[in-house]
Order: structure tokens, then sequence, then C-alpha cells
């Protein structure tokens, strides 16, 4: 079924403010909801995040009264889907198991990502990202099981592997080697923005979210772990953002935001299993369709051109959480050793990535390599979940 948000019509601006009543939604049980249900809350919080975000900063850049007013009232309705997303999160869960949920995003949401790119060197970006962000679930996920005595499997499920993968000591390169080269907006399929646009918002949500939550353990060891993944976090997301062309004007990427919006709500409904989570989907959908209409209107008034120039004439094929474990393992045992060198990838390590490890780590070890030293301490084996067999790398077995 094709389905074009372009020619579609929402609800109307002015009856899309909620009340508290109806923004207090019931948060989902953890243990009793599909993993893939609260990943995709968590992907849509920082979506929203991000839109919000964005739309502060065009506010900022404008001096005329009647944009800013335009913009206001669009964002005070996404801030209230942001609430209604993120508080959907169920409070019996700790910070810990947020994070694990976290990195469970962000391994299936850029290795499907990864696997639909069309654009190779776009790919190879998401490829890259997606093993560290799997050593950084292996790492949170040994954690876990070290200060609340569980283990990640009653999170993630089974629908995604924990085990090493590129080492998280490995994550810290000069910052001239994070950053990538853009997609030509002119020439690159409307489908790379979108997964750029949504790799980049979920990084940057994983970002903030590790920033703020780091400082509130008691655990040396948790603090020092949130506090080295969350600066490799903000490494994610100048890799990612990097991807994007700056040349797109503000009009360009204000369609590009809800545009992408409109594509992953409808993704989400058009999977969820969670009757209420679908039912939030199927609103917040048919309010971005108003959302989207007034960007696209906004476009043609300030910019000049119609969104057809810039979008897809129809969503793609939905985004869908899925398993992803055997292109994983293929990743595993064919990437692991990379590091970047200025735009590019290489293998072998160079001057400016040993200098930045040498003024980084000053001859102590990291602490993603102390929490697996104690781990190992207190249970004799660091912890593992491989449902596929042993790790792919021999040198990373067990």
């Amino acid at each position: 079924m094709t389905f074009n948000p372009l020619e579609q019509r929402g609800i109307p601006l002015d009856k899309q403010v909620r009340s508290w009543r109806e923004l207090n939604v019931a948060p989902i049980d953890p243990d009793a909801t599909d993993p893939y249900t609260r990943c995709r809350v968590i992907t849509m919080n920082g979506i929203e995040v991000e839109a919000v975000l964005f739309s502060h900063q065009l506010a900022r850049h404008t001096a005329d009264p009647e944009i800013k007013r335009s913009l206001a009232e669009v964002r005070y309705v996404e801030a209230q889907q942001q609430k209604a997303v993120n508080w959907l999160l169920p409070g019996v869960s700790s910070v810990l198991e947020t994070t694990i949920a976290y990195e469970q995003v962000a391994v299936d949401l850029t290795a499907w990502i990864a696997r639909m790119e069309p654009d190779p060197y776009l790919r190879q970006a998401y490829e890259f990202g997606v093993l560290e962000d799997f050593d950084h679930l292996y790492r949170y996920a040994n954690l876990y099981e070290m200060i609340e005595h569980r283990k990640a499997e009653s999170i993630v499920d089974g629908l995604t592997e924990v085990m090493p993968g590129r080492p998280t000591r490995m994550h810290h390169r000069h910052p001239y080697d994070n950053v990538r080269d853009p997609y030509d907006r002119t020439r690159v399929d409307p489908l790379s923005k979108l997964h750029a646009l949504t790799v980049m918002s979920a990084e940057q949500q994983t970002m903030n979210f590790y920033m703020n939550t780091g400082p509130t353990y008691m655990e040396p060891i948790a603090r020092q772990l949130y506090q080295e993944i969350g600066l490799i976090e903000e490494e994610h997301v100048t890799h990612y953002e990097s991807l994007v062309d700056p040349g797109e004007t503000w009009w360009e990427q204000l369609v590009n935001h809800e545009y992408n919006e409109c594509y992953l709500y409808y993704s989400f409904m058009e999977q969820e299993s969670h009757p209420k989570v679908k039912a939030l989907w199927e609103l917040h959908l048919n309010m971005e369709l108003e959302h989207l209409r007034i960007a696209c209107d906004l476009m043609r008034r300030y910019d000049g051109r119609e969104p057809e120039e810039v979008v897809a004439p129809q969503l793609p094929n939905v985004l869908t959480f899925e398993p992803n474990k055997a292109y994983l393992r293929e990743l595993l045992a064919t990437q692991i050793d990379l590091t970047t060198l200025g735009a590019g990838y290489v293998r072998e390590a160079h001057e400016r990535f040993e200098e930045m490890q040498r003024r980084l780590n000053d001859g102590e070890r990291p602490p993603s390599d102390r929490v697996m030293d104690q781990h190992q301490e207190m249970f004799g084996r660091d912890y593992r979940l491989e449902t596929e067999g042993p790790h792919p790398v021999a040198s990373e077995r067990a």
C-alpha cells in the first residue's frame, strides 16, 4: 500500500493541544510487552526531541515574528508529543535497564538502516557505527549484572545478541576523524535523507540521556562507564550529523523533519503489537500530517520551491524493528578492526589515533575495560547472550 503524506490531511492544528488527562498515558509493562515496542518508544522520543530542538534553532535564526509564532505553535504540540511518547516508559525500570534498551535501539535500528541504505558511503557509515553500539550494549549488560545482579536477556529477550563488538577503548578517535563527507542533496535518494536524520536523532538522544543520567549513580565504575560511553555518543552524533548536506536550506530541513516524523509514525503504527501504543502512533501521525502541510507552505512562501522537489512522492517501505543477528555477525567478522582516517576508514592505527589514545588514557585502562575486569573478578566470566553460536571472531570468543 502506497502512502503519500503530501496528499493527506491531518488533524487541524487548533485541535491538537491535549489536556493533562489526555497526556496522562499509561506506561508500558516491561515484563508483558514486546521489547521492540519499547525500542519504538525510545526511537520516537529521540525523533520528537530533535524536532523540538531543530524548531528552536530555526526560530533563533529568523527575525520574522510571524515565522517565530508559526514555529512556536507547532513546536508546542511537538513538545506534548514528546512527553506522551517518553512517558510511555515504565517508572519501574532502572536507568540501567533503560540504558540497555537504548543500546538495543541503537543496534537494531542502525543495522536495519544499514541493510536498506542505497548509498554505499552512507551504508558504510552506519555499519561502522553499529559495531560500536553493539559493544556498548555488551559493556552495559556486564555492568547490569554487577550492580543490579540481573541479566540483560530479560530486557533484550533474545532478539539482540550480547557479545563483544569493536572494543569500546578503540572508539576514542581524534575529532578530525569523526567528520564524514555529506551526501549531495541534489542527487541522493530521498530515503537516504530519512535514514541520516533518523540515526542522527536517535544517537543525539542517547548522548543527551547519558550525559544527564550518568552522574545519578553512586557506584564509581558506573559513573565512569557512562562518562566514557557518553563521550563516544558525542563522537557518533558528529559522525552522523556530518552526513547531512549543509547546503539544505532551513525550510528544506524543516520539511525533511516533518516528513520523517510521518514516515516513522506510519511505520510504527503498521507493526505495533500494543493496542494503546498503536493508537498513539496513529494519533501522532495524523497530527504530523498537518505539521508537514504547514512546513510545506512555509517552504513555498520563503524558499520558493515545492516540497516534491526535496522529498519522495510516497513513503518508502516501513522502517522495521527486527533481529539483525546474521548481518551483525557478518559485520563483526569483516569490520571489527576498522577505524577512521579523515572521512574514510582504515584497518591500521595511525598517528593521530594513537596520540588521542595516549592523551585520553594517560597510561590507565579505560572504564570500559575496568568494568570487564571487575565483572571477571566477581563472576569468573563475562556476561554474554550468544544465541547463534560462538563469536564470529576467534580472538573474541569466551
